[in-house]
């Protein structure tokens, strides 16, 4: 059955009404077009009204929609020539985080992505999109590889955060994403990520330091979920939606305040309702990005990469 979130109520109720109308005309061999017709001109015109005015914790709710695209479904719509390939070479193949070689039009890049389950068995196989150590260490390896070959890399970010469990603490999880931050920061190759989901705590920035930020338009990138925040600072979860506010968390707000670089638009209702034209907007945003960073040299690449870096965030000396 399709997951319908909380404020898509309205909506919810006139596809209904579409759908049985079209059923009795099936049936009984009426014609309903008009009356479909109208529908459905108020359905497009309702779905734009709700989604151009989600608050910050409903646009949550649409980065987590269990429906939505995730990284291989990305890859599977915009890339061709997927290979993908395996493990730390260390300890573990970990399946949370997915990377290979594939071409983008006739660009040869490197894919790293997070990527979550459809179902509770394969849930449990990709901890639920939670990186472990070896997660990241995978991903620094394939990246180093793209920059032993000069290819770019292209991140998809979607995780509600590194895996914090007793065996990828003793595995050094915060040593595995500190050093990502280090070693991204200093890559000699165009990186570009794409926040799909959702972006959580230092999971989400361990494959996170990159030259242009991307953020699908129902995306959020957080450095904590708001839950998290809500029980830190309320000690109750059910100022979530309070909290969410306050941590400026959505695509629109990020661009704002300099963290992310651009706005990829999602179909009307968001990716999860029309998987292959978010495919589609996400495939030309990343197309042209990696266009104007292919023509950096390495040192403007990496000045202009510090640069962004340092840019955000502010102080004040008293």
């Amino acid at each position: 059955f399709p997951v319908h979130l909380d404020f898509e109520r309205d909506i919810v109720e006139i596809q209904d009404q579409i759908s049985k109308l079209l059923d009795l005309a099936e049936r009984r061999g009426i014609d309903v077009s008009d009356e479909v017709s109208v529908l459905r001109e108020k359905l497009q015109d309702l779905k734009e009204q709700t989604y151009d005015n989600l608050t910050p914790m409903e646009q949550v709710q649409v980065a987590r929609h269990p429906e939505r695209p995730y990284t291989l479904d990305y890859i599977e719509r915009i890339f061709t020539d997927w290979v993908e390939l395996h493990g730390d070479r260390n300890f573990r193949d970990d399946e949370a985080i997915v990377g290979g070689w594939a071409r983008l039009g006739n660009r040869s890049v490197m894919i790293v992505g997070q990527q979550k389950g459809r179902d509770m068995k394969e849930n449990l196989r990709r901890n639920f999109g939670m990186p472990h150590p070896e997660g990241y260490r995978k991903a620094l390896r394939l990246m180093r590889q793209a920059e032993k070959f000069g290819r770019p890399v292209i991140c998809f970010i979607d995780t509600p955060g590194a895996y914090p469990g007793i065996g990828s603490e003793e595995r050094g999880i915060g040593e595995a994403i500190a050093f990502n931050l280090r070693e991204m920061s200093r890559l000699k190759v165009p990186v570009l990520a794409a926040v799909i989901g959702e972006g959580m705590s230092g999971g989400a920035l361990g494959i996170g330091v990159t030259d242009r930020i991307l953020m699908l338009e129902h995306a959020i990138y957080s450095v904590i979920s708001p839950e998290g925040c809500a029980a830190i600072l309320w000690r109750s979860a059910e100022h979530k939606e309070k909290a969410a506010t306050a941590l400026k968390l959505t695509a629109e707000d990020l661009v704002t305040l300099g963290v992310c670089d651009e706005i990829v638009p999602e179909p009307v209702g968001g990716a999860h309702t029309d998987w292959d034209a978010a495919a589609g907007l996400l495939s030309k945003a990343l197309e042209k990005n990696l266009g104007k960073l292919a023509k950096l040299s390495e040192t403007k690449l990496l000045e202009q990469r510090w640069a962004k870096y340092e840019s955000i965030g502010s102080w004040r000396e008293e």
